[in-house]
């Protein structure tokens, strides 16, 4: 299924995004080939799997206001407001913990305010119930007729639009990687996939909920199962957004040797697994191993003082 015309018109997303090989002794030294799939140059705004994820879910909308779900770092808030920006359509951002509205945005939401996001909070045991029926016809009676897309953007629509990755990467590789959150671009890039390709996911949070969560995306999207897909959970560095100064050492040093600035979040931890998984001989010499880059760092400052909704 390929990127809704109006948006690729409108938003001009470098697809296919590149593909390209680095030289890593680490990798080459057990006859692994490492090669990049560069999605964060998809767009300068909606990177990566953030295109992939809300291209079809944005045409759904039909510029009605969308209404979505993040922490206070969510780089899917960030994605959705830009989107909205760029577009012209209203965007509501309900996010995780009460308390921080009524602290200066971080970086990331001011970004979001900037680009003309409403910013809703609500305390945490709301939000862990976001996709109950109580809660979601709450928001409803706030805000009206809204387009509502779940936290990451992971459902059957975003599923689907990551089938175009898999395809992209038909015969390019023997195994495709790519860091998890949410699970819908893992859901949709095994579907695209050749045969005799397999991907690895690597979670970014605790809590060996994702195969599920992948297996429920993967029955909405495509009626079942769809490709040859596993999960690697021993990377999530404590959780999402944490870190060691293992792992950053680990980022610094990739970014000297390959010249390739590593987003923290997600990036780091799947290129971390890559080359741990390399020195434990899991990959066969001559396998060829595509990481999906889903985003860089971004260092922007937000372009005017936002506003937040109490």
């Amino acid at each position: 299924m390929n990127s809704p015309p109006r948006l690729d018109a409108l938003l001009r997303p470098r697809v296919p995004s590149p593909l390209r090989e680095v030289r890593d002794e680490r990798f080459a030294r057990h006859g692994v080939r490492l090669l990049l799939k560069r999605d964060d140059l998809i767009h300068p705004d909606l990177p990566g799997n953030k295109w992939r994820k809300l291209a079809l879910n944005l045409e759904n909308a039909a510029g009605r206001t969308v209404l979505t779900f993040g922490g206070a770092y969510s780089n899917h808030l960030r994605a959705t407001a830009a989107a909205g920006r760029l577009l012209g359509f209203p965007t509501i951002g309900v996010v995780r913990g009460d308390e921080l509205a009524h602290r200066p945005l971080n970086p990331s939401l001011a970004r979001c305010a900037a680009d003309g996001m409403r910013l809703h909070f609500v305390d945490r045991t709301t939000y862990r119930a976001k996709a109950s029926s109580e809660v979601l016809e709450g928001l409803l009676s706030l805000f009206g007729d809204v387009e509502v897309i779940p936290e990451g953007g992971s459902n059957a629509l975003a599923a689907q639009g990551c089938t175009a990755l898999g395809r992209e990467l038909a015969g390019e590789c023997e195994v495709a990687a790519v860091a998890c959150g949410t699970g819908g671009t893992l859901a949709g890039l095994a579907a695209g996939l050749g045969a005799g390709q397999r991907v690895l996911g690597v979670p970014v949070l605790r809590g060996g909920f994702l195969g599920r969560e992948v297996e429920r995306l993967q029955h909405e999207a495509f009626g079942g199962p769809s490709g040859n897909w596993s999960l690697d959970e021993r990377f999530a560095f404590g959780g999402y957004a944490r870190s060691t100064p293992e792992l950053e050492g680990f980022a610094a040093d990739f970014e000297d040797r390959h010249g390739l600035p590593v987003e923290r979040v997600y990036v780091a931890k799947l290129l971390f697994a890559l080359t741990t998984l390399a020195e434990e001989g899991a990959f066969a010499p001559g396998v060829r191993v595509s990481a999906v880059i889903t985003g860089a760092p971004d260092a922007r400052p937000p372009l005017q003082e936002p506003s937040v909704s109490r």
